[in-house]
């Protein structure tokens, strides 16, 4: 029998005695922007109060942009005397009273079981996995393989082509068949989590300093070229945003929402600082066409650039390319069409069109 067909016919694990779980202190917070609306963009002031009401609770708040954040309460159940549960619920009256916003909360040992815990249902609700480990096994055990963080479609589409189709097959995988599929680093990360193992601790600290700008398709979008041109429209007007700010970002992240409502992100790191248009457009195409979405249904695509400095201290490689010279002289002169006219006076005619993006710009914290 070959190895893809041994491994196509590894069985559902049984629980598994002693699979790491610490108790259930660690919740992943999801905010929405008004009750009932979870689709609905968070504003930028409403997001930083609701990150200082939760530092109300506990010191220990890492922020995750644009509209969530995670909270290590292991010290606070003693000092409010309340379970994480009954912190959560805490949390979700303060938001709703202060700023009409509801959340749904999920409750775990670690970062990663508590986001899956969020996402396990409907938005608007407190959802807590015990962290006994036939529980942790057994709510693994039912997920896709696409349900842990870091697998793509196109991993996915890998895993499944060895009938590793669930999160429970893949716990029950080998580890060097793993390692030989995806690699040595990816197949031990996958095995780990796929076990419920996420050693990541939540950090505490102010949100990084980012620019984003989302564009949300009026429906699932199959299209790869409509999903460049959303791109396009967004590397242009980051580009413009962050010349206009006089900012340069050190790398871009690639945030790609699908039809069911999980997410798929990738980030590139520049060679140079940059806030030049063509450089924020072609690396937002290499990391969209890294995916392998061919058969994807795209709810929405978002682009941050991230590492933002100072323009005026962000050292710039000289180039002999007169295309690159013509290029940056025209980005100039579009810059100033811009702000005498509006943003949406001027703009790459392949992009989609300026109001497809409106009211989905969240900028530096």
């Amino acid at each position: 029998m070959s190895a893809r067909a041994r491994l196509a016919a590894v069985p559902d694990p049984p629980p598994a005695p002693g699979a790491p779980a610490g108790p259930p202190t660690v919740l992943y917070v999801h905010f929405h922007a008004e009750a009932g609306a979870p689709g609905a963009p968070l504003g930028e002031e409403t997001y930083d109060g609701l990150l200082a009401l939760l530092t109300e609770v506990t010191p220990v708040v890492q922020a995750l942009p644009p509209d969530a954040a995670l909270m290590e309460v292991r010290g606070a159940t003693r000092y409010f005397g309340h379970g994480p549960a009954g912190l959560a619920a805490l949390v979700r009256v303060r938001a709703l009273a202060r700023y009409g916003a509801d959340c749904t909360v999920g409750i775990a040992g670690n970062p990663m079981l508590a986001r899956m815990a969020a996402q396990d249902g409907p938005p608007g609700a407190v959802r807590t996995l015990p962290g006994d480990p036939a529980a942790v096994t057994a709510f693994l055990a039912r997920k896709p393989a696409a349900a842990l963080y870091g697998v793509g479609p196109a991993t996915a589409r890998t895993l499944c082509s060895y009938g590793l189709d669930s999160v429970g097959r893949i716990a029950a995988a080998p580890l060097p068949a793993l390692q030989r599929i995806l690699g040595p680093a990816a197949g031990r990360r996958l095995h780990e989590q796929a076990r419920g193992i996420d050693p990541t601790p939540v950090t505490p600290g102010a949100r990084a300093r980012s620019m984003a700008a989302e564009h949300r398709f009026g429906r699932d979008e199959l299209d790869a070229d409509r999903r460049r041109r959303a791109l396009l429209a967004l590397a242009d007007g980051l580009g413009g945003r962050l010349r206009e700010s006089g900012r340069v970002a050190r790398g871009l992240t690639l945030t790609v929402r699908y039809a069911d409502g999980s997410t798929t992100t990738r980030s590139r790191t520049f060679t140079e600082p940059t806030a030049h248009t063509p450089a924020l457009t072609s690396a937002a195409y290499a990391l969209h066409d890294a995916l392998g979405l061919q058969r994807a249904r795209v709810r929405s695509v978002a682009l941050r650039a991230e590492g933002l400095g100072e323009a005026g201290s962000a050292a710039h490689q000289l180039s002999f390319d007169p295309a690159d010279e013509k290029a940056r002289r025209i980005e100039a002169a579009v810059d100033r069409a811009r702000a005498r006219f509006g943003p949406a006076a001027v703009g790459p005619a392949a992009a989609v069109g300026p109001a497809a993006v409106r009211g989905n710009r969240r900028d530096v914290a």
